[in-house]
Parts: structure tokens; C-alpha cells; sequence
């Protein structure tokens, strides 16, 4: 049975005879006639096997691991389905919350065009003799100028975006 299970846990685990000879300090034909069942470790490399093995050295003395196998792949399976459950909720939360930057957006754009309108460049009526307020009818200027031209294209894009990102049926 020891032989069996050395060979079926170092495969489970995904090493060759040869990366578990070298973890051990043993050459490579150790480990085959280790599972041949031609010798048996002593009791410092089974110790040692089981450590390496992260496998109690019971159940590598015990019977036969295929049916922990079993277990451990439906443990596996219940994490696995717990750690996708929690990775969709994250990449929905995600989802949610650039669909709601995209909605504030599009309010940020329409109540910012709303109020240039409203205001109907004021700007242009300063005295801009004074350096202060010309540097201020410059800036006013400039963003009004910038976002006129960008607010469509933002606009849109927004629009886009929260089309893109809403909840699918």
C-alpha cells in the first residue's frame, strides 16, 4: 500500500520522481523502486516524504488514497465554486460602478453645458484691463472653448458606456 500511495500523492501534487528525489537528497531510482515496492523509506525520509508531500505519514502507511482523492477533489470543487461566486460579485460591483461614473458623467456634461448656456459667456463684458480679470476671462474662455468642442464626444461616449455596462438579462 506504501508504495502505491508515494506514487499516487507525488502525482497528485504534480512532481516527477526526479523533483521529489531532489526535494528528499535521494537519487531519482530511490523513489522508483520506492513505488515498484522493491524497499520501504526509513523512518527519517518518510517523515521527511511526508513533509514534502504535505501528506500525513498515516495516510502514507494507510490504504489506498483514491478515494481521499475523491474527497479532495470535491472539496476543491466546493472552493473553486465559492472563489468564482465571489469573483463574479466583485466584476459586478465593478460593473455597477462604472455604469454609475458613466450616468454621473452625463449629468456632470449636461449640467455644465446648462449653465454656460445659461450664463452666455459672461466674459466677454470684462474689462480686461485689470491683469486679474483678464487671466480670468482667459480661463473662462479656454474651458468654455475646450469643453464645447469635447462635451459632444464625452456625450456620447458616456451614453455608450452606460449602454455598454447595464445589467444583461
Amino acid at each position: 500500500m506504501l508504495n502505491e500511495n508515494i506514487k499516487s500523492i507525488r502525482k497528485s501534487k504534480g512532481l516527477s520522481q526526479a523533483e521529489l528525489a531532489i526535494k528528499l537528497g535521494v537519487v531519482r531510482q530511490t523513489i522508483s523502486k520506492w513505488e515498484q515496492g522493491l524497499s520501504v523509506p526509513d523512518s527519517d525520509l518518510l517523515i521527511s516524504l511526508s513533509e514534502v508531500l504535505e501528506t500525513p505519514v498515516s495516510t502514507l502507511l494507510g490504504e489506498s488514497v483514491v478515494e481521499a482523492e475523491a474527497d479532495a477533489l470535491q472539496a476543491i470543487s466546493e472552493k473553486l465554486e465559492v472563489v468564482n461566486l465571489q469573483l463574479s460579485r466583485r466584476k459586478d460591483m465593478g460593473r455597477k460602478a462604472v455604469h454609475a461614473l458613466f450616468i454621473l458623467l452625463c449629468g456632470a456634461v449636461v449640467i455644465v453645458s446648462a449653465l454656460l448656456f445659461a450664463l452666455g459667456s459672461p466674459y466677454l463684458g470684462w474689462d480686461y484691463s485689470d491683469p486679474e480679470t483678464a487671466v480670468m476671462g482667459t480661463v473662462f474662455h479656454a474651458f468654455e472653448w475646450l469643453f464645447v468642442r469635447a462635451a459632444p464626444v464625452i456625450l456620447i461616449g458616456a451614453i455608450a458606456g452606460i449602454f455598454l455596462t447595464r445589467k444583461r438579462a
